[in-house]
């Protein structure tokens, strides 16, 4: 009997593998190499300049509206402004249609951009495929893109989710990792694009490298833009006083259409889906601009429409790494009691350059005199996922509080991406992949009961 006891036992620490249980839950044992991985050099073959003389390059899309039948699509030229018409056609149509948009220069210190063109497509079909052409001539570029359905509570929609990514090694693992994922229609993209702003001066060269090689996916399919620290750009040192400038006028997201005074914080809706991006750099305490819209935009969410609530932002509410530890907590204090009133689905942020997923909690109730100041079970708010993965130049964040915080199901640190996949009112499929696995592997998964129609205990 002894002997059948240590064999079960064996072969039960066998089957646990690669995972570690401890107080809050569980932190995997998994790593990669710890390094930080490099950014890709200069001539990298992902960084290719189109051919052509004046060739429309950095060419990305984002949603246009606050429903989803318009985009905005943005593009580089080098050497001239060029055109700022788009030409767009319906699949298998012989009509075309043309928009005409604007363009834009910037400086930075010593760097002068190219010409940034922005066009808005506007009354588009919903769930129709259109392709696009930008350029003049020889130069001229063909792109495409799908509407998404109309809105509705049962309309099932896949969003990819990536955070923190640069343009190193590991982020052109993550990008190809998750280009792999033929499913996933729009991308959450929760902050900090192309750390530029690690090289002397903010080299913005790296703003375009970057918008080189996000290309091969932000041209086809909506990025979501939530902006990050790497992204503010003060520096009073060399004279450069406005922040966000090169995000401003590199990425516009379509923030008047929801009532935003900011482009930093917005909302849309997409399919079964309300998503509102909030900005952790910009000011969010009481009567800021930033507070009044949320509070207004919240009122506004139609669960009815759009059952699935879901919010990003960049710094994480709920963090057990030692990384940008509590920097967040002042915007928790100031949001989270909305984010349960209004039974927030899930909350994605980036910021911490690791993997982690909570159980639904709140940390609501304390009022200084109470005690009250720990996280609680509580049904009505969300799971917070930290998702700040994507593979950028400083690293993976690998010093973990201990012991695990009981909030925390899952944490891990290595790079990769993410997939929330909307199936109707009720159930949503979401998982987490790292990069060392293959295309179809989940390294983490959740099924989501939404909080409006189906509050079970999911987590």
């Amino acid at each position: 009997m002894r002997n059948q006891r240590v064999g079960f036992l064996l072969g039960l620490i066998f089957a646990v593998g690669l995972v570690v249980q401890c107080n809050g839950g569980v932190t995997s044992t998994y790593r990669r190499r710890l390094e930080a991985s490099g950014d890709m050099p200069l001539d990298a073959d992902v960084f290719w300049v189109p051919s052509g003389y004046n060739a429309p390059q950095q060419v990305h899309i984002t949603q246009g509206d606050y429903d989803g039948t318009a985009v905005i699509v943005s593009w580089v030229t080098a050497d001239v402004p060029g055109s700022s018409t788009v030409k767009y056609w319906k699949f298998c149509s012989n009509l075309n249609h043309s928009a005409e948009g604007d363009v834009r220069q910037y400086k930075f210190y010593n760097y002068t951009s190219g010409y940034i063109h922005h066009c808005v497509l506007n009354n588009l079909e919903p769930d129709t495929t259109y392709y696009y052409a930008i350029g003049e001539n020889d130069a001229g570029r063909k792109f495409s893109f799908k509407i998404p359905p109309a809105l509705g509570p049962d309309v099932p929609y896949t969003f990819g989710l990536i955070g923190d990514l640069g343009q190193t090694y590991d982020s052109n693992i993550t990008l190809t990792h998750y280009k792999a994922n033929k499913d996933a229609a729009a991308l959450l993209y929760v902050g900090d694009f192309s750390y530029a702003d690690n090289y002397p001066n903010h080299d913005n060269v790296r703003w375009d490298t970057w918008g080189r090689f996000i290309e091969t996916s932000a041209a086809y399919q909506p990025w979501i833009w939530t902006v990050g620290n790497h992204e503010i750009d003060f520096v009073p040192e060399i004279g450069e006083t406005t922040p966000f400038k090169p995000v401003r006028n590199r990425y516009p997201t379509p923030y008047e259409a929801s009532g935003s005074t900011e482009p930093y914080f917005y909302s849309i809706r997409r399919a079964s889906a309300h998503i509102i991006v909030l900005a952790s750099y910009s000011a969010y305490g009481k009567y800021t601009p930033q507070y009044q819209w949320l509070q207004k935009e919240l009122t506004k969410v139609n669960r009815t429409v759009t059952p699935w609530l879901i919010v990003l932002l960049h710094s994480p509410w709920y963090n057990s790494y030692n990384y940008h530890y509590m920097e967040g907590e002042t915007m928790r204090v100031q949001f989270e009691a909305w984010m349960v009133q209004y039974k927030v689905d899930v909350v994605f942020a980036g910021h911490v350059h690791a993997y982690e997923r909570s159980h639904r909690i709140s940390n609501i109730d304390y009022n200084i005199t109470n005690a009250k100041c720990s996280p609680v079970p509580n049904n009505n708010a969300p799971v917070y996922i930290t998702i700040g993965d994507g593979g950028n130049i400083e690293g993976l964040a690998t010093n973990m509080t201990e012991p695990q915080p009981n909030y925390s199901v899952f944490r891990e640190a290595s790079f990769g991406h993410a997939i929330f996949d909307i199936k109707n009112r009720t159930h949503a499929y979401y998982t987490w992949h790292r990069n060392q696995d293959g295309d179809a592997v989940t390294a983490d998964s959740m099924w989501f009961t939404n909080r409006y129609f189906n509050p079970t205990n999911d987590s």
